[in-house]
């Protein structure tokens, strides 16, 4: 199977207007969308669509509008056929994302890879998410020569309060291997002001890594939203700025399952 773990650790350094960094380990599930079926069958802690301990849900991630009862891999197409992209018979598409754990989910990003049948890269599309359950992607049109994906391109979301609307995510990713590699920056004015790294290490997915990792990472899903908070609340004791969601709607497009603030400022 092409399904895998990475194991990673993940950074977050602000820059500014004041510092404030943490890092903390987590794991991340690399999906072959052609084998979820195939993934749910010979796990007993894995479903496609179906509660366990470990649950893939088409629904937890890119649905485009009239899209709702196709399944994540024919959404993805459709998206990339409203860029005008075309996408071979037999090309792989590879997602690394969390999946719901105990029913609960919550992804800050994902990552979508977009080869052809013999591994060589295509496209990338990142789809970021907040804690207001909306969802928006990125797309990375092109791999540059050394097979990575790499864009700069305005945000125009709401990921977090403490950061303006007017800024630009600068996308550096590696195609996976071996290696898990992954940068995204905030930049205001080309100037970073937030970086993030994903850094990981492949590892098979067996019976026997999901029932580790269980134990190793429990409530994995829970831990992130929580880390969340309490930097958010740290944040906020730092007194940095604070943007309100509903006051920029102007600056959030393209949005997926929007927030009712976006939806009452659009009606």
């Amino acid at each position: 199977m092409n399904s895998a773990i990475y194991e990673c650790r993940v950074m977050h350094h602000r820059l500014s207007p004041k510092e404030h960094q943490f890092r903390y380990e987590i794991f991340l599930l690399a999906l072959d969308l052609d084998e979820l079926d195939l993934l749910a069958k010979h796990l007993p802690f894995f479903s496609h669509n179906r509660r366990n301990i470990y649950e893939f849900r088409d629904r937890d991630h890119l649905t485009l509008p009239g899209h709702e009862s196709a399944s994540l891999k024919e959404n993805l197409l459709a998206y990339l056929h409203e860029n005008h992209l075309t996408f071979p018979p037999d090309g792989k598409i590879q997602l690394i994302t969390l999946p719901r754990v105990f029913g609960y989910i919550f992804n800050p990003v994902s990552f979508y890879f977009c080869t052809t049948s013999t591994g060589l890269p295509l496209y990338a599309v990142v789809q970021v998410g907040n804690t207001f359950g909306e969802i928006k992607p990125y797309l990375i049109p092109a791999p540059t020569t050394d097979h990575s994906f790499r864009q700069i391109t305005p945000k125009h979301f709401y990921v977090s309060p403490f950061s303006p609307l007017d800024l630009d995510f600068d996308f550096h990713l590696r195609l996976p291997n071996e290696k898990l590699e992954i940068h995204i920056n905030d930049l205001a004015d080309g100037r970073p002001i937030l970086v993030t790294s994903l850094l990981g290490n492949r590892l098979p997915l067996t019976n026997a890594r999901l029932a580790w990792f269980t134990l190793k990472y429990p409530f994995i899903t829970l831990k992130v939203i929580t880390l969340i908070h309490w930097h958010a609340f740290r944040l906020w004791t730092k007194r940095l700025p604070w943007y309100p969601k509903a006051d920029r709607p102007d600056l959030q497009r393209q949005v997926l399952h929007p927030h009712a603030s976006l939806r009452e400022k659009s009606s």
